[in-house]
């Protein structure tokens, strides 16, 4: 079986990573082809995880619209099917390379698997435009790797074939553990954790954010700028923003919350120089889907700056937050968790075990040995 991985973004790329060795690791042929949708954080990614793209298309463009984007991926990933002609295509999520690239496999009779597939919030504006990726994504695919018995069960209702679907928990938590292991490793050095280490408190609870999503430019992202600027005035807190490129998001933080005291704002760091963040902090706020995922194995609250989660398990099991964009809610929840937060009564992550890779795995190797003997 020869498998043909693609993926665009950084999300991705750390997700698909420890799905790559598994399946090297089994010595299954597997290729990588990036659209490079996102370019330097992708890159940091591959390098972090020892991968090296077969193919990269290179397709960022400073503020491409999606429609052009997705364009170039169906055009570009033509050439690259055509000439590997593989027998099954793994995208992941709800990006615009995972839709395209699975369009354009569906176009050339190959079959598409769907990693971290069911995921809903049944709300076309929110994510946008990521919660139609993931459903159109959902119709072409061939195998429904789900995380969860929600997003099982999603599919179900919506007429996927039962025995099409395998429940594997989310491979991001086999990244998470596997960047654990390697930055506590007592003899690996990483510059930007040290950096880190120079300029933020060791006696104050820090306060980690992150923001990217589309439907919070504008007045979502100045409210959350307002509430974290009024929070700031505690002693006791440190806000750490790692500030994303997007002019809609850069140059609203920037002008809110430069040279405030007892905020931090640093440019995108590595995945694993932003896990060492994770590890040091006391609550997460963010809009960010895989966030949501990991911090519940790390013992982290997440304040979520959504009205609506395509991941509900984290806030059923008491995980995260849903507080959208209004600043005082945003501020009321941050110090209710700075002043109350004790730990979790149940720490077991809804999300997985750091197994997933392994469970797809197998999976592809049961199927594999089915069809070369014939069996159904």
């Amino acid at each position: 079986m020869q498998i043909l991985l693609c993926f665009g973004t950084r999300p991705e790329a750390i997700k698909m990573a420890p799905l790559y060795h598994e399946l090297k690791k089994n010595n299954l042929d597997v290729k990588v082809c990036v659209t490079a949708q996102h370019r330097e954080m992708l890159d940091q990614v591959l390098d972090f995880f020892d991968i090296v793209p077969d193919y990269d298309l290179n397709l960022m463009q400073h503020n491409q619209t999606l429609n052009i984007l997705s364009a170039n991926i169906l055009s570009k990933i033509d050439e690259v099917l055509t000439a590997v002609k593989p027998d099954l295509v793994l995208v992941h999520g709800d990006t615009t390379t995972s839709a395209m690239v699975a369009l354009a496999a569906f176009h050339l009779a190959i079959k598409v698997g769907h990693v971290e597939a069911g995921l809903r919030t049944y709300n076309k504006n929110a994510p946008f435009p990521e919660e139609i990726n993931r459903q159109f994504t959902s119709r072409i695919a061939d195998i429904h790797f789900t995380p969860t018995a929600a997003a099982t069960q999603n599919l179900l209702k919506e007429g996927i074939i039962e025995a099409t679907i395998v429940e594997t928990g989310n491979t991001v938590i086999d990244a998470l553990l596997w960047t654990i292991d390697k930055i506590e490793d007592e003899h690996y050095s990483h510059l930007e954790i040290e950096n880190l280490k120079k300029i933020l408190p060791a006696n104050k609870k820090i306060v980690l954010v992150t923001g990217h999503r589309r439907e919070n430019f504008g007045e979502g992202f100045i409210n959350l700028c307002d509430a974290l600027l009024s929070v700031s005035a505690r002693d006791d807190v440190a806000i750490v923003y790692p500030v994303h490129l997007n002019p809609n998001v850069k140059d609203v933080v920037y002008e809110k919350l430069a040279n405030k005291d007892n905020i931090y704002l640093v440019p995108p760091v590595s995945y694993p120089a932003f896990v060492w963040l994770m590890q040091q902090s006391y609550l997460i706020v963010t809009d960010s889907g895989g966030i949501q995922e990991e911090a519940p194995t790390l013992g982290k609250p997440v304040l979520v700056t959504r009205t609506v989660s395509e991941r509900p398990e984290g806030v059923i099991d008491g995980f995260s937050i849903l507080v959208g964009t209004e600043q005082q809610i945003i501020k009321d929840n941050i110090v209710a968790i700075l002043d109350y937060f004790a730990g979790f009564k149940n720490p077991i992550n809804p999300y997985g075990q750091g197994d997933a890779s392994h469970k797809i795995v197998t999976f592809l190797l049961n199927q594999n040995q089915n069809e070369d003997t014939g069996s159904c």
